[in-house]
């Protein structure tokens, strides 16, 4: 019953995501109103399960892999909650559904979800905060990538000029490059402090955690110095680093057991 939330919010993302691709099929995208009720209360539901869980270890819940990705995907949410209807890009949540629901999926029905009370020790704030400004940032980054594949495909549709129904409920082209690179400066800033924090409060960890973290924070500071090669490759590079953000997740979890 404790993941009942998670559950429950899983579906909401799964709904959205059938209702928009209906209607996009259909060729009468109407996604606005139940898109956003859909994001919110599956965001609503992320939020209470993290609350909960968090409440019952006693920490930040970013104690193990399954914690990591619900955090990661509660993240992703809440970037499309503020940059989607900010800058009118309805139909990022077409590709943001689906991505969360996969995320959240795989954190259900793996078994990753162990304990792992030591790696925050007792009364550390500064390092759980560490923790979840790094993850936070990947979801900014998730969202970047996203805005990616919306562009190579928008791209795509222009240069074969096969222009389908999902062409014309799409921002323009230069709306998106724009969109990407400011989100790939909001997760490298949140990166940055999250690593900065690590530095500050002098956090003991393992040389894998230290190889992959300052190989992550290095590769978007380059992507972000990239973007004198054009927006599509930096859109085709933002896709790629973040698939090897989601594996250095992994790996933190992975080389932080026992190591903090």
């Amino acid at each position: 019953m404790d993941r009942l939330p998670l559950i429950l919010s899983t579906l909401c993302f799964l709904f959205g995501f059938a209702a928009m691709a209906a209607s996009v099929k259909a060729g009468h995208f109407r996604p606005r109103r139940f898109n956003l009720a859909m994001m919110g209360a599956g965001f609503l539901l992320q939020t209470v399960f993290l609350g909960q869980r968090g409440k019952m270890i006693g920490h930040c819940p970013l104690t193990n892999l399954f914690e990591a990705l619900i955090f990661l995907s509660w993240a992703i949410t809440l970037f499309y909650l503020l940059i989607g209807p900010t800058y009118r890009i309805s139909l990022l949540g077409m590709f943001t559904e689906p991505l969360v629901f996969l995320i959240q999926t795989v954190a259900l029905l793996a078994p990753i979800d162990t304990p792992h009370p030591a790696l925050f020790p007792p009364h550390s704030p500064w390092l759980e905060f560490h923790a979840a400004v790094s993850v936070v940032a990947y979801g900014a980054f998730a969202l970047a990538g996203i805005a990616g594949i919306m562009y190579l495909a928008q791209e795509h549709q222009l240069k074969t000029r096969r222009l389908g129904t999902i062409f014309f409920q799409m921002p323009p082209i230069t709306a998106l490059a724009t969109t990407n690179m400011r989100l790939l400066w909001a997760g490298f800033l949140l990166l940055t402090i999250g690593q900065a924090a690590a530095v500050a409060i002098r956090v003991r960890v393992g040389p894998g955690v230290m190889i992959w973290g300052g190989a992550m924070w290095f590769s978007y500071l380059l992507l972000l110095l990239a973007r004198r090669l054009g927006p599509r490759r930096v859109a085709i590079l933002s896709v790629l680093v973040f698939v090897l953000s989601i594996g250095a997740l992994c790996i933190f979890n992975h080389f932080s057991k026992g190591e903090m």
